[in-house]
C-alpha cells in the first residue's frame, strides 16, 4: 500500500551570506556572517516533512555530485531515518546557491549554479519502486531537461506528472521565481496533470499574465481570485494555493480561502530562505492526512512561520503537534477579503 510523500527534482547546497543591505550595481556591501545549509525542494521539503512527522515515509529523488557538496547533502538527509535515499543518484557537479540575506528588509536574493540539475529528466524517477501517495516535483523553469518540449504532453515535466497519475500517485508542482517571460509557455502544460499547485504570488501571477503586486510592491487583492480560478481552469485537479507574506489564498474548485499569516516580531526573524518550501510541506502533509484545504493552509502557514526562527531553510520547522498549537496561539495579520 502506497504511503508518504516523495520529493523529486532540484537539490542544492545553500551558501548563505548575511549582509547589512543589498548593494546597488557596482557598489560594495559587507558580509556579516557566512553559513551553509541544505537547499532546493528535495532537501528542504524532505527534511521539513521529516521534522513534522518522524514516522512519515519520505522519499528524496535527485542527483548529487561525487564531491564535497554532494557528501554534505547526503549526510544531512541521512540524519533523518524516515527519509529514503534509494533513488538518489550520483553524477556531475552538485548544484549550489549563493543566498544573499539582506539584514535591512530580510529579503533574499539567489545566485544559482545549476550543476547536474540538467540531468534530471523524464526517466529519473522509477515509478515501479515509488511507494508514495503524493509526488512533488520542483521546480518548473529550473529543471532544464523537464522544461523541454514534448509533442504529446507539451513539456517533459507534464509527461512525468501524467506518468505519476497513471500509477495512482497524486502530483504536486512548484515553480522557481525568475525574471523572464517563460511562465505562460512552460507552466500550463503541467497544470493539466497536477493535483496540488502551491506557488508564491510572483509565480502564480506570471503563469497567467495577471499581476499580483503593483509598482509599489503592494499586493493586488482584487486579482487573487482571478489568478486562483485561472490556474484551476488550466486543469489542476484538487487545490490551487498562493502563498504570500501577507497570507495564503486557496481554491478547491468550490470555495476561496484566505488564511492570514502569523505575526512574527521582526527581531525574531533570522532568515526567510526556506519559508516557501516549509509552507508547501505543511500543505502537502495536510493533504496526505485528509485535512480540508483551509486546515492544510493553516498548517503550512505555521510551518513557514516556524522556519523564520532560524537562518537556514529547515532547522526551525517544528512537529505537526507544535505547528497546530503555534497557529492557534500566535497573533495573526489582518485577513484579506478576496
Amino acid at each position: 500500500m502506497k504511503d508518504g510523500i516523495a520529493i523529486a527534482g532540484t537539490i542544492a547546497v545553500d551558501e548563505i551570506k548575511r549582509v547589512a543591505c543589498y548593494p546597488d550595481k557596482s557598489q560594495l556591501t559587507t558580509i556579516q556572517s557566512i553559513s551553509r545549509s541544505v537547499g532546493g525542494a528535495v532537501s528542504n521539503c524532505s527534511i521539513s516533512l521529516a521534522r513534522m512527522d518522524q514516522e512519515l515515509p519520505v522519499e528524496a529523488i535527485a542527483f548529487i555530485g561525487d564531491d564535497e557538496k554532494g557528501r554534505f547533502l547526503k549526510e544531512q538527509l541521512e540524519e533523518y531515518p524516515n527519509i529514503n535515499l534509494d533513488q538518489m543518484r550520483t553524477a556531475g557537479d552538485t548544484p549550489f546557491t549563493d543566498v544573499i540575506q539582506d539584514d535591512q528588509d530580510r529579503s533574499r536574493t539567489f545566485f544559482t549554479y545549476r550543476g547536474n540539475s540538467a540531468l534530471f529528466d523524464e526517466d529519473s524517477i522509477n515509478f515501479k519502486k515509488l511507494n508514495a501517495k503524493i509526488l512533488h516535483v520542483a521546480y518548473i523553469l529550473l529543471l532544464e531537461s523537464l522544461d523541454q518540449e514534448d509533442e504529446e504532453f507539451g513539456t517533459k515535466m507534464a509527461r512525468v506528472l501524467s506518468q505519476a497519475q497513471d500509477h495512482g500517485i497524486k502530483t504536486s508542482i512548484d515553480i522557481v521565481s525568475e525574471n523572464s517571460n517563460r511562465y505562460e509557455r512552460m507552466v500550463p502544460p503541467s497544470l493539466k496533470y497536477t493535483n496540488y499547485c502551491i506557488v508564491n504570488e510572483i509565480e502564480a501571477g506570471k503563469s497567467v499574465d495577471i499581476s499580483l503586486r503593483d509598482e509599489s510592491g503592494e499586493l493586488i487583492a482584487a486579482n487573487l481570485k482571478k489568478v486562483l480560478v485561472k490556474l484551476k481552469d488550466y486543469g489542476v485537479k484538487d487545490w490551487v494555493v498562493i502563498h504570500t507574506p501577507e497570507g495564503g489564498f486557496g481554491f478547491d474548485g468550490e470555495s476561496i480561502y484566505s488564511i492570514p499569516s502569523l505575526r512574527i516580531e521582526h527581531s525574531q526573524i533570522k532568515g526567510t530562505v526556506g519559508a516557501g518550501d516549509a509552507y508547501l510541506s505543511g500543505v502537502l502533509y495536510g493533504a496526505l492526512k485528509g485535512m480540508d484545504l483551509a486546515g492544510a493552509m493553516k498548517l503550512g502557514t505555521a510551518a513557514a512561520a516556524s522556519s523564520l526562527f532560524e537562518e537556514d531553510s529547515t532547522s526551525g520547522v517544528r512537529s505537526y503537534e507544535e505547528l497546530i498549537r503555534m497557529y492557534k496561539e500566535f497573533p495573526k495579520r489582518e485577513g484579506l477579503i478576496i
